[in-house]
């Protein structure tokens, strides 16, 4: 055996390897169903959010994290503000998001008493 074809032989294993390792995680990503309705980033949970192309559970989790730190976004554009986020993955998500107003919180006064006639 010459030492060309010796040299080959872990790269090719190493390559088939990673390629059985990672053929999921890729085949998911280009499969992910788009969400039927934009999903307004001010409301929706980690979850929601990863219906979305280009938004797994870290960028979720960072997009719920800021809106809770710094309040409702005002533009889908706000999201550049979050790491990993730029203009082109942006444009690429931007059909399935909207912005909205963020959720109240719901009022903890008791119900009133019914009325007698």
């Amino acid at each position: 055996m010459n030492m060309a074809w010796r040299s080959r032989v872990p790269r090719l294993f190493l390559s088939v390897v990673l390629l059985f390792l990672f053929a999921p995680v890729i085949l998911q990503a280009a499969t992910k169903k788009p969400p039927v309705r934009p999903v307004n980033i001010n409301t929706a949970t980690a979850a929601e959010l990863q219906q979305v192309p280009g938004i797994g559970p870290v960028t979720a989790k960072n997009i719920v994290e800021m809106r809770k730190s710094y309040g409702a976004f005002r533009s889908v554009d706000d999201l550049l503000a979050i790491r990993g986020i730029g203009r082109k993955r942006l444009e690429k998500m931007r059909k399935y998001l909207t912005v909205g107003k963020a959720s109240a919180p719901a009022s903890k006064a008791p119900p009133a008493a019914p009325q007698k006639p």
